[in-house]
Formats: structure tokens, C-alpha cells, sequence
């Protein structure tokens, strides 16, 4: 019988479209059928999900049943036992797990910066497998999240409209089938103060249907003088027992956050030599009465699944948020002569916007006399609005070796800028994974995508529109040469629709992208250990850039390339010890300026802005006692090499992080300390400022679980 959740579903779709999670079979395996692991994304989290392993819970990014060691792709998980060992604090931290990814570029600005192989991918982060929006102005809480996932690479066959470098997918916390409650005080340098809860309950004999509620609350200053962050959220999940055919969470969180957007300091000064001396690091640039930021954002959906039986499995994932952020930016302008004083522009800034996504699919498992095939077919939608406003203010200029704030930032009644964008897509997919014996595995899809953006400018009343169609795909084979050992050859493109006119009031030409990536995988101790090696090449074509023949325009022209090679390991060798390490090599340069950009910085052989060639991490776990109870040390390395931004270069680093934890049958306690010698390192640059790396940190926390 077909639950009413499910026509309710079925009736959503015909208005809209389609998501994904992995479908369960019952029926026996023939040889060379698909093995599927279990799933986090089906109403209750199993125990894999609340595993104290690194290797965490099985992947969600991609749609795919397929496990880690046999998805001929490059991802990376990183679980919540690693972001609990390290006590991260934002996503730049937990994706500092991760080789070829580098994060938190434009510094402590509150807002979510990733580059992904050589390519800015910022835009492209998802939670549960849906967009976080067009654009991402409020930086996410990482508390709710069970794990993160990068899918490396172009993934446009997946999820549409995405950047080529890759995307990050957030798993949110699930209810458990199991009553449970956590409570945790923190407190650390800076005036750093937190407290956290998770509780949960089920409510139903079997435990499948559940409610789990988690939140935050904290409050921060900052190594820069006059900064500081404030932070509250609140994640309420329900998951109903429908019957056992029918999987059914809702899902749902409030953030509200508030801080002083920090700019970094001047070049000289800094990563310059000035003839009078370096500036503190902690010198603030701006002013401490200039208007905070203040951003709220709100998120409700569901996810769904039901299973038809004869391996037929239905999912759909839906999600309504909006956002609102506010504030006061004062940036750093050119120095004077006599090279103390530093002038200054000022912002007044205003964002607000909504997005619905919805994404369904439908998957079959069957066999056939020439092997087993996993189909997908799946059809989504995107619609995500954005407002904004842009004041242009005056502020005084400012003595950044002896500072006497309290300029007033004048502010006019009329913006700047006010524009209204809304972009809308709908894409069909179809991919198929097809196990042809049990050493050899195809997987191939193809998406086409319709999408329209709206632009109004609403002070001139200007229009614009920018329609885009686009056919894309992803191919690759792999092989399972050895026991456990299975080299893998794969192609993907990407498509992403470029906004607004230009000079001459034409529409851009859509970025496209396109990778070739050759990697083997060695799965040591299946489920527990895996070793991971591949070689890409990478290319992005029709970038946005300044117009150099007219001011204030954009073009799409050119091309640039990411080259270079990745290992990842990511092992759980005993009951005592983990290991998380990586290393990227990436070589980004622009390959092609379209001929049309003599008057600017951009030529052919340039380095792409903060993208290190080499980047390096390493974390380690042991227990003493082999299990959560007990003593446990860990710690680790971050290293990267120089970066080029901007006409200047930023010198290499290497940070040391350790801690140190106990835990008995009701309480944990743990100490952290990053940055341990207190290396002095940049972030990422700008063309007037650096963004500062984090000094040394250190943050102690008390939990009581019950």
C-alpha cells in the first residue's frame, strides 16, 4: 500500500522535481551484484552515524550507493570524531582535513571561503544534499553536522549549477533510535565561551520515530583588537514512523549571528617593509563604533524515502531558508607618504534573500545477463532570490602606528547599488552504475539543465535577463586489479551560468568546466582504512574578469587550468589509533586571457590568487584505553607553501595543533591548543590588504552526557 507521505510527495513533484538517498535491498546478491552500505539519510541515524571511527559514516555526496573505495571519483570524508578530537569551530578548520582544499582565504570576514583544486568554490557548498543557496552570506554552524563531504572536481551531473573545482556537502544531525543527552561548557583564549546541547528521544516503541534537538550559544573577542563574534543556533529533527517501507525527517534550524568583520592589515606593514616598523597584528583598521554585522538564517525542509520493494526506491529532499545580513564594512584604502597614514573606504551593506530546492529521484537495482546495473533517474529544482544594497561612506584616513578612532562613517541616503537577482533551474538525470563482472565497474550519467536569471537594477529600473541551457555528464571506469586495490580513469563538466551584461548590454556566456582524473584506491582494511591517489587535470572556461577597455564592466573571456596530484588516508588502524593525512599538488594558472586584458594583472602564465602549490595535513588519535573512556592525546600539522594574490606573493607556513582529552562513563573533558609555537602566517591577501592567519588558540571544554 503507498503511504499518504508518499502521494503527498508524488504531488510536490508534478509542481516542482527531485533527491537522494541510497535505496535498501532485501533480495540476495548475485556475483557481481552491487553491495550498497548503509545509510546516515534515512529517517533514524544508525550507530555508523554516531561512530567514534574517522572513516565516519558512509558518503551521501554524489547520490550514489556506491562506497568510498569503489566510487571512481576523488571525496573526502570528514567525520564527526575528527571534528570532536580537534574541537573545530568552523568549516574552514574541518576542511583543513582535506588535501586540495584551502579555506578561510580572505580571513576572519564571517563568511565561508574555499577554494577547491585551484578553483574558488564558495558558492558551491550544499547540506543534505541540496544548495545552501545562491550565495552563501552567512557562514554555517558546524555543531548540527554529523560529518562533511568534498566531492572533488566538476559535478554539474549531480547537482546542476555548481563551480568546477568541487563542492562541499554538509550532513546534518539526525534523530537517534536511542534516548541520549549532551551538555558542554567551553572556554578558551580570546574570551572564547560556548555552550552547547544535544538531546534526543524516541517516540515510538521501535525507536523509528524520534526527535533530537541540538544548539549553540557563544560569544568571542578576537586576536584584532575591537572584534569579536557572537553566535546562537538552534537545529530541532523529527523523524515519523510511517511504517517500515517509508522513511520520513524534518528538518529545521535557526542561526543568528553578530560580528565585526575583520579586514586585515595594509601591505605595508605587513607583508611589506615599512620604514616604520611593522604594524601589531592586532591593529584594528577600522572603527569600533561602526555598526556590526548581524545575519540570520532559517532553514525547514524534509527528507523522504520510500521503498517500493523489487528494489525500487523513491527519495526526495526539500528545503525552504532564507537569510538576512546587515552591517558596516570599513576597508582599507592606499597609505600615505608618510607612510603611517591609511586611508580608508567604508560600506554600509545589506543582503537578503530566500531559496527552495527540491531534489527527487528514483532508483532501481536489477541484473541482467551482462552484469548488475544501479539506475538513477532524478529530476531537481532551484529557485534562489537575493537583494542588495550597497551605500558608499566616507570615513576618515587613520594612523594605523598610533590609532585615535572615532570618525564617523557618513553614510548617504541613497545606495550605490540596488539590485534584485533570482536565478532559476531545473535539470533532469539519469546515471547508471553498471558492475559488468566483479572486478570491472562503469559508472556514466547525464544531466540537462534550463536555467534563467533575472536581474533588476532598482535604481535605473534596468532589466536583464541571462537564459542558459546546458547538457552535461560524467564518465569513468574502474578496475579492481588486486584484492582491494582498484585504479579508476574518470571525465566530468560542470556548468554555471555567469550573471549581469556587459559594456556593450550583451549577456555572458555560462562557465564551463571540464576534468580528467586518474587515481587507484587502496582499500587496506575495508571500511577502516583507505588510501587514496589521483592525478587531475582541470579546466575552466569563460571567467568572469574586469573589462579593461571599459571601467566598471565585466567580460567572460579565457580559460584557466588546475593541474596536479593528491594522496588521502584516512585510517582507523586500531581501537587506539587514527590517522587522517593528505597532500596536494596544484598548479593553477590562466592558460588563456582572450587577448583583451593588456591594461590588467591577468595574462597567460599567471598563478590563480591564494592557491598554494603544495599543501600538507596530518592528524593524529591514540587512546590509551582503545575506546572513548580514558586518556587520549592527538594532534597535527597544517602546511602549505607560498601563494601568489594579487601582484604579490604570500610566504609558506606550517602550524602544529595538539590536545589532550579524558573521558569517563558521563563526562568528557579536553583541552586544545592550535598554532601551538604561535607561527605568525597569512591567511590569504587581497589588493590593498592581508587577511591574518589565527594566532595561538587554546580552548578547554567540560561535557555530561546521560
Amino acid at each position: 500500500m503507498v503511504s499518504p507521505a508518499l502521494c503527498v510527495a508524488l504531488a510536490t513533484t508534478a509542481s516542482i522535481s527531485w533527491a537522494a538517498t541510497p535505496p535498501v535491498s532485501d533480495a540476495p546478491q548475485a556475483a557481481g551484484s552491487l553491495v550498497l552500505p548503509s545509510s546516515t539519510i534515512e529517517g533514524v541515524s544508525d550507530a555508523s552515524s554516531d561512530s567514534e571511527t574517522f572513516s565516519g559514516a558512509p558518503a551521501q555526496v554524489g547520490k550514489s550507493n556506491l562506497p568510498l573505495a569503489e566510487t571512481p571519483r576523488s571525496v573526502k570524508v570528514v567525520s564527526r570524531a575528527v571534528m570532536d578530537s580537534q574541537q573545530s569551530q568552523s568549516l574552514a578548520d574541518v576542511l583543513g582535513n582535506v588535501p586540495g582544499v584551502t579555506a578561510g582565504q580572505y580571513g576572519r570576514r564571517g563568511w565561508d571561503d574555499l577554494i577547491i583544486r585551484g578553483q574558488v568554490a564558495s558558492d558551491s557548498l550544499f547540506l543534505d544534499g541540496l544548495r545552501t543557496s545562491a550565495s552563501n552570506r552567512v557562514a554555517e554552524q558546524i555543531f548540527g553536522l554529523e560529518q562533511v563531504e568534498v566531492l572533488k572536481g566538476p559535478a554539474s551531473m549531480e547537482y546542476g549549477l555548481v563551480m568546477p573545482g568541487g563542492v562541499v556537502n554538509m550532513v546534518s544531525k539526525r534523530p537517534k533510535a536511542d534516548p541520549f543527552a549532551t551538555v558542554g561548557l567551553s572556554y578558551g583564549t580570546d574570551d572564547f565561551r560556548q555552550g552547547t546541547f544535544d538531546v534526543g528521544t524516541p517516540l515510538s516503541e521501535n525507536g523509528k520515530a524520534a526527535l533530537r534537538v541540538n544548539g549553540l550559544l557563544s560569544d568571542s573577542n578576537d586576536a584584532t583588537d575591537h572584534v569579536g563574534f557572537r553566535n546562537n543556533y538552534l537545529a530541532p529533527s523529527l523523524s515519523l514512523d510511517l511504517g517500515p517501507d517509508t522513511d520520513l525527517t524534518l528538518l529545521a534550524s535557526h542561526q543568528d549571528r553578530q560580528y565585526t568583520r575583520q579586514q586585515g592589515l595594509p601591505l605595508s606593514g605587513s607583508i611589506n617593509a615599512n620604514p616604520n616598523g611593522d604594524i601589531p597584528r592586532h591593529r584594528f583598521t577600522g572603527e569600533p563604533g561602526q555598526d556590526p554585522y548581524h545575519g540570520v538564517a532559517n532553514r525547514v525542509g524534509y527528507s523522504l524515502t520510500h521503498r517500493f520493494g523489487n528494489d525500487w526506491t523513491f527519495n526526495q529532499n526539500l528545503r525552504w531558508q532564507t537569510f538576512r545580513l546587515d552591517g558596516q564594512l570599513v576597508a582599507n584604502g592606499n597609505m600615505g607618504a608618510d607612510n603611517r597614514t591609511l586611508a580608508r573606504t567604508a560600506q554600509q551593506q545589506h543582503f537578503d534573500g530566500d531559496t527552495l530546492s527540491l531534489d527527487n529521484n528514483l532508483q532501481h537495482l536489477f541484473d541482467t545477463p551482462y552484469g548488475s546495473h544501479d539506475l538513477t533517474v532524478g529530476v531537481d529544482y532551484l529557485r534562489s532570490r537575493e537583494s542588495t544594497r550597497h551605500y558608499a561612506c566616507r570615513v576618515a584616513a587613520l594612523d594605523v602606528y598610533q590609532p585615535v578612532y572615532g570618525a564617523s562613517i557618513n553614510c548617504p541616503d541613497t545606495p550605490r547599488e540596488w539590485q534584485d537577482s533570482t536565478v532559476r533551474m531545473i535539470g533532469a538525470y539519469v546515471r547508471d552504475n553498471y558492475r559488468i563482472t566483479d572486478r570491472w565497474l562503469v559508472t556514466a550519467g547525464l544531466r540537462h539543465d534550463i536555467s534563467d536569471t533575472y536581474g533588476t537594477d532598482k535604481l535605473t529600473g534596468a532589466r536583464n535577463a541571462s537564459p542558459a541551457d546546458k547538457t552535461t555528464g560524467a564518465v569513468a571506469v574502474m578496475y579492481e586489479l588486486l584484492p582491494n586495490v582498484r585504479p579508476y580513469l574518470s571525465y566530468a563538466t560542470s556548468f554555471y551560468p555567469n550573471t549581469g551584461m556587459d559594456f556593450d548590454g550583451n549577456t555572458f556566456k555560462p562557465e564551463e568546466g571540464e576534468q580528467w582524473e586518474a587515481g587507484v584506491k587502496f582499500d587496506l582494511v575495508p571500511g577502516r582504512t583507505l588510501l587514496s591517489m589521483a592525478l587531475f587535470d582541470l579546466r575552466r572556461q569563460n571567467v568572469l574578469q574586469q573589462d579593461p577597455r571599459n571601467n566598471g564592466s565585466q567580460i567572460a573571456i579565457g580559460e584557466q587550468r588546475s593541474q596536479g596530484a593528491e594522496i588521502d588516508l584516512t585510517a582507523d588502524i586500531s581501537d587506539r589509533l587514527s590517522v587522517n593525512a593528505g597532500y596536494a599538488y596544484t598548479w593553477a594558472t590562466v592558460t588563456d586571457d582572450g587577448g583583451q586584458t593588456a591594461a590588467t594583472a591577468i595574462s597567460v602564465g599567471d598563478r590563480l590568487n591564494n592557491v598554494p602549490r603544495h599543501t600538507a595535513n596530518l592528524f593524529a588519535r591514540y587512546r590509551f584505553n582503545g575506546s572513548p573512556r580514558g586518556w587520549e592525546v592527538n594532534g597535527g600539522i597544517n602546511a602549505m607553501s607560498e601563494r601568489y594574490t594579487s601582484g604579490y606573493y604570500l610566504p609558506g607556513y606550517a602550524v602544529a595543533n595538539v590536545g589532550v582529552a579524558y573521558g569517563a562513563e558521563h563526562w568528557r573533558a579536553a583541552l586544545n591548543v592550535n598554532n601551538l609555537f604561535d607561527r605568525q602566517y597569512y591567511a590569504g591577501g587581497l589588493r590593498q590588504a592581508v587577511a591574518l592567519g589565527n594566532d595561538r588558540t587554546a580552548i578547554m571544554s567540560v561535557s555530561y552526557n546521560y
